[in-house]
């Protein structure tokens, strides 16, 4: 029982890293993450089964994974398994299902296909490395219920310049956004505001390994530079932050070891049975 609580925290922290394109190679790379998420497809947690796919998911989105996640062993029964359990939500079946025909097709289409460079570049589990050009928020949103929220969230990104990307997880009413690196997060927080239907609150790391949610100043406003037609997309470079200690994503380097991937790798390692 005790194991549940942990799981769902390395998969949904998976699950956030695999949303990045830049680190879903590293992912599948490596030799315990892989084999855990399809391990997580069998969980007794219908949470943690669904986490794990929304990770599997975003990882078949490279389509230089595709050919080792179908291979790797247990992907595409375990798939299969969650397709076919009586107790399965509909929502996870439709999710699972999805996958399972997308590592299916790409056996054709990777003979066809030109080779994705996004999916190649260096990942970015360790932030703080030499590129200055974009960091990485992320964004807890009070009131992003639905579509239309959404919608209104999005709008509002948009309009700021420097907004490079951002991807939403609805479940947990977040947002990944990539921006410039001389764009302040308050910024960000200043655009929800102006919704008047949604408030955001800043996602970081604390010194304790945890999650913390910082509200941002409400007394005053951030000046926004507004895109006066389309936002201003940056090339697809590596993110790191220019707040490295507070960034979301664990701070290393090449001596201080695998950090947050390769703590949830050990843990997926002591954890084939719950």
């Amino acid at each position: 029982m005790s194991g549940e609580p942990d799981a769902l925290a390395v998969v949904n922290q998976l699950r956030d890293l695999a949303a990045d394109p830049m680190n879903r190679r590293a992912i599948v790379q490596d030799q315990g993450c892989l084999p855990g998420l399809i391990i997580f497809l069998d969980h007794p947690n219908p949470q943690v089964v669904y986490s794990a796919l929304l990770a599997v998911r975003y990882l078949a989105e490279c389509r230089q994974n595709k050919e080792k996640m179908r291979g790797e062993l247990g992907m595409m029964l375990s798939l299969q398994n969650v397709m076919q359990k009586t107790t399965t939500p509909g929502e996870t079946k439709l999710l699972a299902s999805e996958i399972y025909e997308l590592l299916q097709a790409s056996n054709s289409e990777d003979a066809y296909k030109p080779k994705e460079p996004s999916c190649r570049r260096k990942p970015q589990f360790f932030l703080g490395s030499t590129n200055k050009q974009a960091k990485t928020v992320i964004l807890h949103i009070d009131g992003l219920d639905d579509s239309s929220r959404r919608s209104l969230c999005e709008e509002a990104l948009l309009k700021i310049r420097g907004v490079i990307s951002f991807t939403f997880q609805m479940a947990v009413k977040r947002c990944i956004i990539r921006i410039r690196s001389d764009l302040k997060a308050e910024a960000l927080g200043s655009a929800i505001a102006s919704t008047e239907v949604m408030k955001a609150q800043q996602v970081v790391r604390g010194e304790d390994g945890n999650e913390v949610i910082i509200p941002f100043p409400e007394d005053g406003s951030v000046a926004v530079e507004q895109n006066v037609n389309l936002p201003d997309y940056l090339p697809e470079e590596e993110s790191p932050s220019q707040e490295p200690d507070k960034a979301v994503t664990s701070v290393g380097t090449g001596q201080d070891g695998a950090g947050w991937l390769g703590t949830a790798a050990n843990f997926l390692s002591r954890s084939f049975y719950w």
